[in-house]
């Protein structure tokens, strides 16, 4: 897809993340072992940073287990959920 596209802008100005950082993120998740926490860790960290949020060490130990365990929801209502606030 085109980058100049206006799908890439609403992103943009949704998340707050330059649609560089997008693109970046997502041609290192193509590679990425899902399987190693390490790897994990690292591309929720450098997500997190590009978007300008802190993870809590807690919820990102819950990505983590969730996302090497392949427990990772398959629709968005699911991964809503996960990344919603406790109630």
């Amino acid at each position: 897809m085109d980058s100049n596209h206006p799908f890439f802008d609403n992103i943009e100005k949704k998340t707050q993340m330059k649609k560089e950082d997008i693109f970046a993120i997502a041609n290192s998740v193509q590679s990425a072992d899902f399987s190693d926490p390490a790897v994990v860790r690292q591309l929720i960290g450098r997500i997190g940073k590009a978007a300008g949020v802190s993870v809590p060490k807690e919820k990102e130990d819950a990505l983590v287990k969730a996302i090497t365990s392949g427990n990772v929801p398959n629709n968005f209502s699911s991964l809503s959920k996960m990344f919603g606030p406790k109630k």
